[in-house]
């Protein structure tokens, strides 16, 4: 089985109406979403979770995402406080998700929570949402990619890891975002950042006012994805904060920034030459497939502040360069 893909500018009704019977006869269909491809199917059918899992090789103690077409959607399967209403209707359709309590009886399966009473939930932007609307159902969709692997910001690095074993991929483009969403999880007054992603602290920080808090320190309950130690893994080893690159490595850095032993690399991409966050974060997990595929054994990664998006591309990087089993 080879994936067919469809272009939603040229044929968004196509896409559409092929989409939403794959995902009726309980198979997943790659979509785009302004973070990265999602790998996406009917959250309320545990033979479709459980294709999600299988098709990734993802461990199912890590919950899924479900997707909703909007916040009244999603009131119908979590119960929101009075603060996490105020993030969705500051940052919903976008790259924000929610960790709430679940409704009794929602009709979520428990695959698609890895069995918790917390579900997680996001909006979507563009075509996505669409997609979801027109089926009436929640999605779970992770990033549509081999688990543990570098996440997809096309249809083409879709198609190259999982076209083999997809019915359907659908082409909208380079994602816009390029990094997962932000996992917030609120208690009491409280806002616990699980996970960095496409909106940045300081942007909840001046929605709430209310700053945001971390984990003290590694879970030991998977709560929210992307939060296991070795993720987003590109073939090469990584190494970070370089300063100077060894003959061979491939380099990828952050604003122009000099290394010594630049001409001895195998490649040199920039996440940003003008130093722009944003940018560096749309280009991430494209710069990282391109650098593994230089051949190289290992990749050599500059500096990258650690503010606003930076939070999010340093998560990535480092859960990257993490030790692997």
């Amino acid at each position: 089985m080879t994936a067919k893909i469809i272009d939603i500018t040229l044929d968004p009704d196509g896409a559409l109406t092929e989409a939403l019977q794959v995902l009726r006869d309980g198979f997943p269909v790659a979509i785009p979403t302004e973070t990265v491809y999602g790998l996406a199917a009917d959250a309320t059918n545990p033979a479709a979770i459980t294709r999600i899992y299988e098709t990734k090789g993802r461990p199912r103690f890590n919950p899924l995402i479900c997707h909703m077409a909007d916040r009244a959607m999603a009131e119908r399967y979590a119960h929101f406080d009075a603060l996490s209403l105020k993030l969705a209707d500051a940052f919903w359709p976008g790259p924000l998700t929610l960790i709430l309590p679940l409704r009794e009886g929602s009709g979520i399966h428990a695959l698609a929570t890895a069995g918790l009473e917390t579900v997680g939930i996001r909006v979507p932007q563009g075509f996505a949402g669409q997609i979801i609307r027109a089926f009436d159902r929640p999605l779970a969709a992770p990033s549509a990619n081999t688990s543990g692997k570098i996440s997809p910001t096309s249809a083409r690095h879709v198609a190259d890891d999982l076209g083999e074993k997809l019915r359907l991929i659908l082409d909208g483009g380079a994602s816009m975002v390029g990094v997962e969403s932000t996992i917030l999880r609120v208690e009491g007054g409280t806002i616990l950042l699980l996970r960095p992603g496409g909106i940045s602290a300081d942007e909840i920080e001046a929605v709430t006012g209310i700053a945001v808090t971390r984990p003290a320190g590694p879970s030991a309950t998977i709560e929210a994805p992307g939060m296991l130690a070795s993720h987003y893994a590109p073939g090469a080893a990584l190494r970070l904060d370089a300063t100077e690159v060894a003959e061979g490595e491939a380099l990828i850095r952050f604003g122009g920034e000099p290394q010594a032993g630049t001409e001895r690399t195998a490649a040199v991409f920039d996440l940003s030459p003008s130093g722009d966050l944003a940018e560096a974060a749309a280009n991430l997990f494209d710069m990282l497939k391109q650098a593994d595929a230089s051949g190289a054994a290992m990749i050599a990664v500059g500096t990258v502040p650690n503010h606003g998006l930076g939070e999010a591309i340093n998560d990535r990087l480092a859960r990257a360069a993490a030790p692997r089993d």
